[in-house]
């Protein structure tokens, strides 16, 4: 029975995780394709430093998960990537509570592109 609640725990977290963060907008990588060239736009990539020199999307700056966006501007849009999707989604939940209003989540990041 202890495992029943376990299980149902563990999909629960899961569930939630991957829950798109209210507010944020989210992308497709081919929608991200026509919006590169976008000067209103701020395009920052949260994978390692080591990730972003093997491959990157030059128009991405490298801001791995955890660094501070306090310097980013509140007044442009702010598209995140990752590798996955899963990094940059807590990205745009962690710059949705610093007061950015427009955030948007490349789904399935680099490896989608």
């Amino acid at each position: 029975m202890e495992t029943w609640i376990i299980i149902a725990m563990i999909a629960a977290f899961l569930f939630w995780r991957l829950m798109p963060t209210k507010g944020v907008r989210s992308i497709s990588a081919e929608q991200l394709k026509t919006m590169l060239n976008d000067k209103d736009k701020i395009f920052i990539d949260v994978r390692t430093p080591a990730e972003y020199k093997g491959r990157n999307i030059p128009q991405f700056k490298n801001m791995p998960l955890g660094s501070k966006f306090d310097k980013l501007p509140k007044d442009k849009e702010i598209v995140v990537i990752c590798q996955s999707g899963m990094r940059s989604n807590q990205a745009c939940k962690q710059l949705k509570k610093q007061g950015f209003e427009r955030v948007v989540n490349v789904r399935g990041g680099m490896s989608a592109y």
